[in-house]
């Protein structure tokens, strides 16, 4: 070797060496969580549920959704576990859209009726006084009669005919409050629609009797005197128990029920 070459060789070490000097070092990759690590969090993530620490469950069922993915047993679970955290602390259009993943990918899983019906407990939350905007409440009754539809025959079903029912009370009420409001102020062929719609909609509603009695009170105000006949022949066959009727139909005459109060003619106004 040439003393040119030696030179040569030795300014390209000196320069590799200053240049190492300055060179930025790159941290190796964290390791990938173990299933060691994913369990625990698991674990964790259902003790917090268990003990109502909805914060801290949230926390860690969100970790998970990264971490529990299909085809994991549990990834349904974990869904459904954090629409509950969710529900728990009021977010319930976040809660819903959980709920209805449970039920709408898993249709067959064990937790889709149960899933399936608490999105419609969400929704129903949401309509919080019949007075309001229904609009919450009628969402809800339609994903309780799709709960009932698809899964019929199970504990989530009947669990959904009876929130049906308890919706219907609700529906209820909203109309005896509007054909109140009606009522007070005399507009009383306004409220003669409302609560003959009520009656007719709702007919086994806890307030239908009451109802009936300002239905007839209508009636006898305005001198429809057919209409109070056929409403007291439904009041004492459909209500035989309710005295509001009974006051103001003890002195009209009899007449056959033909269906809800104001159907035949006598009823078109």
């Amino acid at each position: 070797m040439t003393q040119r070459h030696v030179c040569l060789l030795l300014g390209a070490l000196a320069a590799a060496a200053c240049g190492g000097r300055g060179a930025a070092k790159v941290a190796p990759p964290a390791p990938a969580p173990t299933a060691a690590v994913t369990d625990s969090l698991w674990r964790e993530a259902e003790a917090r549920f268990n003990q109502g620490q909805w914060r801290k469950a949230q926390v860690l069922f969100d970790r998970l959704t990264v971490l529990v993915i299909p085809p994991d047993p549990r990834y349904y679970r974990m869904h459904f576990y954090l629409a509950e955290v969710l529900y728990a602390q009021r977010n319930h259009l976040q809660a819903v859209r959980e709920f209805r993943r449970v039920a709408d990918e898993n249709p067959d899983g064990p937790l889709a009726a149960d899933a399936l019906v608490r999105a419609g407990d969400a929704y129903a939350d949401l309509w919080r006084r019949a007075e309001l905007d229904p609009t919450y409440g009628e969402t809800a009754r339609t994903v309780y009669t799709e709960a009932v539809s698809r899964y019929d025959a199970t504990p989530a079903g009947g669990r959904a005919r009876l929130r049906l029912a308890e919706l219907a009370e609700k529906f209820a009420r909203k109309e005896y409050k509007s054909g109140l409001f009606y009522f007070k102020y005399k507009a009383h062929d306004s409220a003669i629609l409302v609560f003959r719609g009520l009656i007719a909609n709702y007919p086994r509603a806890a307030v239908v009797p009451d109802a009936l009695e300002r239905l007839i009170r209508s009636y006898l105000f305005l001198g429809y005197q057919e209409d109070v006949k056929e409403t007291c022949a439904y009041a004492a066959q459909y209500h035989p128990n309710a005295n509001g009727p009974k006051k103001y139909c003890s002195a009209a005459p009899a007449t056959a029920p033909t269906g809800a109060p104001g159907s035949g003619d006598a009823g078109r106004r």
